[in-house]
């Protein structure tokens, strides 16, 4: 197998780019690149999630990966807006949705459904000239990094049922997760002192090539037989991640991550279950709050049409109300 190393850095970037990555608070995970998956592990995780309380379930307790994970491992923020608004599944909304963003609109045979194909998107890229500051600030308004918990909460239950054979997440976030709270499970980091912490493992598989051949027996094995002490409850400790290479902006977050609050992401509705993992975040664990009833919100699918803004939907505007009143940080 070929290998190669390309010569500039994966983290430099045109002036511009880089600046419209900051201002969107993209500019962090941008820097990861690629996390190679470890399927076994994945599905011994998928093995020890229960959807009744969103939640792992390990002979030490239950753990879950949560906002603090998603704010130090992807760089994505965790506090702001949540993400939601409107999705349009006909063409005739698409069309009116670019001509007010755009100025111009593709033809039904440039599109696929509610989708516009990418060759479309290409040209439009060499011919429009982006100056509309205002809509890029207002991307880093939002609570992205809540969004993507919300879907990998969503992608585990779908996982979890015993008919579903994939799963589409940000399995990045996931491996990290069980990489920095199980290191004896983790390949070898190829950068200790990076940030985000994701990046640690950035193309792992080449310097340890014989973690790709674990098998799903071997992670299995490895929980069952989990020990106090093994699974690290204070992940982020002075003593296990420099404090000097966590930005400002990251920790000014800090202040939601153990708030126990319903995950928005359009239709997707997920529970971020915090009192059942207090020792996570250094509190000693007592009797679990009464699980909170998603009802319908919580296997609403954007299969089939749904022209609808799901801020005001009735089966969503609680919990996006319940996100925005409690934990919206300007």
């Amino acid at each position: 197998m070929l290998t190669c190393d390309h010569p500039v850095p994966p983290d430099r970037y045109n002036d511009r780019v880089e600046e419209h990555l900051r201002v969107t608070r993209f500019y962090h995970a941008s820097q990861i690149g690629v996390v190679q998956c470890q399927k076994a592990l994945v599905n011994a995780l998928i093995e020890r999630w229960h959807p009744d309380t969103y939640t792992f379930h390990l002979l030490v307790g239950e753990c879950a990966v949560n906002l603090e994970d998603v704010a130090l491992i992807l760089g994505l923020p965790t506090d702001g807006l949540p993400v939601t608004g409107m999705t349009m599944s006909s063409f005739e909304a698409l069309e009116a949705e670019c001509l007010d963003q755009f100025g111009v609109a593709p033809r039904k045979e440039e599109c696929r459904g509610c989708c516009i194909k990418l060759t479309w998107l290409c040209d439009l890229k060499e011919n429009f000239q982006l100056t509309d500051e205002i809509s890029i600030q207002s991307i880093g308004q939002y609570s992205w990094g809540s969004a993507c918990l919300a879907h990998l909460y969503r992608a585990l239950c779908r996982a979890s049922r015993f008919n579903c054979k994939k799963i589409d997440s940000p399995l990045t976030l996931l491996l990290g997760w069980a990489w920095i709270r199980l290191p004896y499970l983790s390949p070898l980091p190829r950068k200790s002192r990076n940030f985000p912490l994701a990046k640690r493992w950035h193309n792992w598989e080449r310097g340890d090539r014989r973690y790709r051949y674990l098998t799903l027996s071997h992670f299995r094995k490895a929980f069952d037989e989990i020990q106090e002490g093994q699974f690290v409850w204070a992940a982020y400790d002075v003593d296990r991640v420099d404090p000097n290479i966590i930005p400002a902006e990251i920790y000014m977050q800090s202040v939601v991550w153990s708030a126990t609050v319903p995950l928005v992401s359009f239709e997707c509705i997920e529970w971020h279950a915090t009192d059942r993992i207090r020792r996570q975040f250094g509190f000693v664990q007592e009797v679990p709050h009464q699980k909170w009833n998603l009802d319908k919100a919580h296997g609403e699918v954007l299969t089939g049409p749904k022209n609808l803004n799901w801020t005001t939907a009735p089966s969503h505007s609680f919990w996006v109300m319940h996100w925005t009143t409690n934990l919206y940080v300007s």
